[in-house]
């Protein structure tokens, strides 16, 4: 069975969108996959995902509401199988964490599923207003839609 992990800065914003939209596509496909999200901070930790979040992804027919914020370690770089983050700050963070190569590769944006090699950061939509969540929203469907179809 595939593991994969989203990955933002505080885990409860782009992440935990992340996390609910693909764990709902592969849901809908029978596909047999475990998703979980994580932040490269702790500030979060223990915590719902942001209202605004919870919000959008209720608006699209996903509950993320249980979702927990938790801060990426390293046995998640043995874990999972991927791990996908949302910007190039939070790839350099995790590269950090990575003891050899072969985590390294693990280690992908998000976005470079939809245009490859791009190289394009969701943006943050932490301090904007819900307009910016729902473009998140929309860019991660996008992206855990080509996840799913290479599954």
């Amino acid at each position: 069975m595939r593991k994969i992990l989203m990955v933002c800065l505080g885990n409860i914003c782009r992440s935990p969108l992340a996390h609910g939209i693909l764990s709902h596509k592969a849901k809908e496909k029978k596909i047999n996959l475990i998703v979980d999200s994580a932040g490269t901070g702790n500030w979060h930790t223990g915590n719902k995902p942001d209202s605004r979040s919870i919000n959008i992804a209720k608006k699209f027919g996903i509950d993320i509401s249980n979702q927990k914020a938790r801060q990426i370690t390293k046995d998640d770089l043995f874990e999972y199988d991927l791990i996908y983050v949302m910007d190039t700050q939070n790839k350099r963070d995790v590269y950090k964490l990575c003891t050899n190569e072969s985590q390294k590769l693990k280690v992908k944006l998000i976005l470079n599923e939809v245009n490859v090699d791009s190289n394009n950061s969701v943006p943050d939509p932490y301090y904007d207003e819900i307009d910016g969540f729902e473009e998140v929203y929309k860019l991660l469907n996008e992206a855990c839609q080509k996840i799913i179809d290479k599954i």
